[in-house]
């Protein structure tokens, strides 16, 4: 069995890739949208000094935004591992990439407005466990910005507003009305992890785990790869642009899940991710070996 040290080593590891080193998949599409944009437009000078700064954060091991976000990760262990070793192994870690910088002291007591001061707290990180087959542990880590979250959103079909029926049509509806509302406060370009039914919190944690998904990728059930491909064509006709200066840059992928749900309700839930996608994943068998995932 792994000590804890072990763990809190490799978590420190995974947080500072994920604070540092944006996916290529993120980079890639990021200049693919530079390239989409006009010369000299504010879009264009807009990405590019993203892209800038997604540079120098890699090649100074240095946090790609100063709102480093919440950490959130989703946790499969095998059987017999204590899943409270593995909770206090991540405070750890949280505690110690924050005194090494690579978080921000981002952990503010709700009822006193004080800073915990190391970047740890209530439900700060937050984990997901899971119990697979599996021998080894795997985590698979996002940081979710404070401004992208405030942008989240849930709605409740049918929407008489947006004229969304329980369908597909109003599912696509009310997904463009969120891109719409959150135009640059989201610090767009976004990614959109999306969930279609669930109840809402169940909702609010799959459109999130959406956000692990590869940008490249294809849902495997074809009526939502259609629905994702729409959206994110259409999101980009809306103008909104790299931090809402206009452009044709609005997102960079849509990813859409979706859960059973109750007769009586049918939610949308709308998980906003900023331009700094940021997520790394590793796995630890019982030897201790850490592979590094994608």
């Amino acid at each position: 069995m792994l000590t804890k040290e072990q763990y809190v080593d490799t978590f420190v590891e995974l947080i500072r890739r994920a604070s540092t080193e944006l996916p290529p998949d993120v980079v890639q599409a990021l200049e693919e949208g530079r390239e989409r944009e006009v010369d000299d437009s504010l879009a264009r000078r807009a990405l590019d000094t993203i892209l800038d700064n997604v540079d120098l954060a890699r090649q100074k091991s240095a946090p790609i935004c100063q709102d480093t976000g919440t950490p959130v990760a989703w946790v499969r262990y095998p059987v017999g591992t204590g899943t409270r070793l593995l909770e206090e192994a991540m405070q750890e870690a949280v505690k110690e990439a924050t005194a090494k910088t690579f978080l921000r002291p981002n952990a503010v007591d709700t009822l006193t407005g004080k800073n915990t001061g190391d970047g740890s707290g209530r439900a700060i990180p937050f984990l997901h466990f899971e119990e697979w087959e599996e021998p080894k542990v795997e985590v698979r880590l996002i940081l979710k910005g404070g401004g992208c979250e405030n942008v989240g959103t849930q709605y409740k079909l049918p929407d008489t507003r947006l004229q969304a029926g329980r369908n597909l049509e109003g599912v696509r509806r009310v997904v463009l009305d969120a891109v719409v509302e959150a135009q640059g406060k989201g610090c767009a370009p976004g990614v959109l992890g999306v969930c279609l039914g669930g109840d809402r919190v169940s909702g609010f944690s799959e459109s999130k785990c959406q956000l692990l998904r590869p940008l490249p990728d294809t849902n495997p059930i074809l009526e939502l790869a259609e629905l994702e491909e729409r959206l994110l064509k259409e999101a980009n006709e809306l103008g909104i642009g790299p931090m809402g200066f206009g452009g044709r840059t609005t997102v960079l992928g849509v990813k859409v899940g979706v859960l059973d749900r109750l007769p009586a309700s049918y939610f949308v839930t709308v998980s906003y991710m900023c331009w700094a996608d940021r997520r790394a994943a590793v796995s630890l068998d019982q030897e201790g070996a850490v592979t590094w995932l994608n």
